[in-house]
């Protein structure tokens, strides 16, 4: 597809020269400023063909301008891969045969990673993806806050912390539109649950909305120069976000100065005159006019279509609103479909399997590791059991706008039986039985997972065969099935599905050496983590999904991920659910089942006091703190200093610190700077990430590692005046290696 629109454009191109051989037109000179090319390709416009290139034209594409050598513009949903190609006008496959992808770890294993170095492989590696298929913009990736575990879309986001999710989204950004394919970040904003998502309308506090759910956004625009933003299906202040005056017309194009598009979530605007004065730019969906029943010719009834011209017509609105839409998609289209400087694109190239394969690596995180029973002793180990559907089922299909179509996914328990060979007997026991479907929008698995057996006789089963195991690895957790790590739908429960906790109490009574695989994007309770030696949290984690987990359980890798999200110990440690504020309130008692129309108000009650800002505050003791995460060797962290004793508002400060892998392994540790105000005039957290840095080590090797701050780092936003504000006095930082471990302390002062 990309190669048919280089044609195109490459024989319109010619056709000018000949046809008007003494000038070339500016919008086709590339060597003219992009704006002043903007400037002559809308002059020749005609309305029809800017209300054309504003609305969708099929599932994922929007119309060019084929009178002026425009192509059409194709998007495609692909956080972390490419999704393979549906029909014109349904969710259905199309039936090809050459839209396979890799599977990218889902963003939870990024962001765990900590190491925006891997941002920008991931980032670059899906452009390439993205460009060999076709695509010239990738609806992704998402940098939702984590605000509760129940959260079903979790998976696809960055974790719980503004300072993580802005620092790893950029050079995703950056990587990404490096191959000309543009980002699409979403879902702008307060999209933190899935339930009721058409209907939420979220209160939140000026300076939670700031501090917490908008900096990743933000950074993503003024640094990361992302080119499209999509809005999210919740309301804000009783308007949609996908037509907001106030987050897009205010925040977003006003104090932010973005000059790209704001695209719609699919079937996410409502309304004509909102859509065309709130700052939306491109309306997508599907055959449905907005959420309605299905209408004939639905694209052309979309609110930014024929509305629209007979709104115009009739003098309802003026052109000004539609000139800066398409000024802003004729900018998109610059800098995509119409860049003749656009690399090459690869699929599915041992170069992104080995990408997909490093991220998961330093994504997959030891939370425990009792008695050191990992990594997995080759010369003690003869037998090993693994148990579980996970270890077996296929993660990559399913979860909605996530689901891929993979040339290859490498299960866990395929992955630890190739690991090793003839040497060590892998056995298998299911344990329990889940989701068996293996089908979303007709991709299939092929599998057969069907198991009629009662819950008693797999466990049964698993608690006979651990007898003579010398490992026992449990392979559980989520699925990416609805009321799971899914679209559409929250988590109904914390707890683990399918009894895996019975399974679970039942082999630890029978062998000292358990491990405990979780596959999930979410944390979830562990009643039983005291009576299991291991835990590792592997995410979901694509294509190589089994050679990474047999990475880590074996010490090929050693683990270095760190959390980036609190792990509570029940629903209750989370301010969402102590508060009670989570799904929020009818304003009708009957308004439940009277469909999207009727509206459900979710109060942020907790303020920005989320995740670990939550825990520290009221004392909480998480199962694992955000930032945690161990491994196979030790570090110490010594001689804190920094470089001056004072910081100006206009200046910076510098901290160092010594960092030693004290064990016999190399391996990563990452320092994280955490900054605490000793006394403010308003209410502020007991701390807050503001820098990490994460290094490598070989045994016994040390290193220096500097963090540097600005005033960004203190300041808070102040809802009376609007304005991010410090304030003279001491400040704490704070050096460990996660939120529950400071090691190090120092003061400054802010004058």
């Amino acid at each position: 597809m990309i190669m048919r629109h280089f044609i195109t454009f490459c024989i319109f191109f010619v056709s000018c020269i000949s046809a008007n051989a003494q000038q070339l037109p500016i919008y086709l000179d590339d060597a003219q400023p992009i704006e002043l090319r903007i400037d002559d390709a809308l002059a020749r416009m005609t309305l029809q063909e800017k209300i054309r290139v504003i609305h969708a034209q099929s599932k994922f594409s929007s119309a060019g301008i084929p009178r002026l050598g425009f192509p059409d513009f194709w998007t495609d949903d692909g956080p972390h891969g490419v999704r393979p190609d549906v029909l014109w006008d349904e969710w259905d496959q199309a039936g090809q045969t050459n839209d396979s992808c890799v599977a990218f770890p889902a963003l939870t294993c990024l962001a765990a990673t900590w190491n925006p170095d891997m941002s920008l492989i991931y980032g670059k590696s899906l452009g390439e993806e993205a460009l060999y298929r076709g695509k010239d913009m990738i609806l992704g990736p998402g940098v939702n806050i984590y605000r509760t575990p129940l959260g079903g879309r979790n998976f696809e986001y960055m974790g719980e912390d503004p300072y993580l999710a802005s620092t790893m989204v950029v050079p995703y950004v950056q990587g990404l539109q490096s191959m000309g394919v543009s980002a699409c970040v979403k879902h702008y904003c307060l999209n933190n649950d899935e339930e009721y998502r058409h209907q939420v309308n979220v209160v939140v506090s000026d300076r939670a909305l700031h501090e917490i759910y908008l900096p990743a956004f933000k950074a993503a625009v003024e640094q990361g120069k992302a080119w499209a933003i999509m809005g999210a299906y919740n309301l804000y202040k009783d308007e949609h976000n996908c037509h907001n005056q106030y987050t897009l017309n205010k925040i977003l194009k006003g104090d932010w100065a973005f000059d790209g598009v704001v695209v719609s979530d699919w079937g996410g605007c409502h309304d004509t005159d909102q859509a065309v004065k709130n700052g939306l730019d491109m309306e997508f969906g599907s055959w449905t006019n907005g959420l309605s029943a299905g209408t004939s010719n639905a694209y052309e009834n979309y609110f930014l279509a024929t509305p629209y011209i007979i709104g115009i017509q009739s003098g309802k609105y003026t052109t000004k609103e539609l000139d800066d839409k398409v000024r802003r998609v004729l900018r998109l289209f610059f800098r995509t479909t119409m860049n003749r400087n656009r690399p090459h694109g690869f699929l599915c190239s041992e170069s992104h399997y080995e990408a997909a394969r490093r991220i998961a690596d330093e994504g997959i995180v030891l939370l425990q590791n009792n008695g050191n029973i990992l990594p997995i002793d080759r010369n003690k180990a003869k037998r090993i059991l693994v148990v579980g559907e996970n270890a077996i089922k296929m993660m990559t299909v399913g979860g909605g706008s996530s689901s891929l179509k993979v040339q290859r996914e490498i299960l866990p328990l395929e992955g630890l039986r190739q690991r090793f060979g003839n040497d060590i007997e892998v056995d298998y026991a299911r344990g329990y039985v889940g989701d068996v479907s293996g089908e979303y929008n007709g991709v299939t698995t092929g599998q057969k997972l069907k198991d009629n057996r009662s819950e008693s006789k797999l466990i049964a089963e698993a608690v006979e065969k651990a007898k003579n195991a010398d490992y026992v690895i449990v392979v559980g957790g989520l699925n990416k099935s609805d009321y799971q790590d899914c679209e559409g739908h929250d988590r109904k429960q914390y707890e683990l599905p399918y009894s895996q906790n019975r399974l679970i109490e039942a082999l630890a009574k029978t062998t000292k050496r358990l491990v405990y695989v979780n596959i999930s994007g979410n944390a979830v309770a562990m009643p039983w983590k005291d009576k299991v030696g291991a835990i590792v949290q592997a995410w979901f984690i694509g294509s190589e999904a089994g050679n990474a987990i047999a990475d880590v359980l074996t010490g090929d890798a050693n683990p270095s991920g760190k959390l980036p999200f609190t792990w509570y110990t029940s629903l209750n440690d989370c301010g969402a659910h102590a508060l009670n504020t989570y799904p929020g309130t009818w304003r009708s008692a009957k308004d439940k089942t009277a469909g999207f129309s009727k509206i459900i108000d979710e109060e942020y009650k907790e303020g920005i006091y989320v995740g670990y800002r939550w825990t520290d505050k009221n004392n909480i003791k998480p199962t694992f703190a955000f930032g945690h995460g161990l491994s196979y060797t030790t570090f110490s962290m010594s001689n804190l200093r920094q470089s001056a004793k004072e910081m100006t508002r206009d200046g910076k400060l510098t901290f160092t610190v010594t960092v030693k892998n004290t064990g016999s392994k190399r391996g990563a540790e990452t320092v994280q700077l955490y900054i605490k105000d000793i006394k403010s005039s308003v209410d502020r957290p007991v701390k807050e990430l503001k820098g990490f840095k994460k290094v490598w080590l070989e045994p016994g090797e040390q290193k220096d590692v500097d963090i540097t701050i600005d005033n960004n780092a203190l300041a808070y936003y102040d809802e009376a005046t609007g304005a991010w504000k410090s304030e003279d006095g001491v400040f704490d930082a704070l050096v460990g290696n996660a939120s529950d471990n400071i090691m190090l302390k120092s003061k400054f002062v802010l004058k």
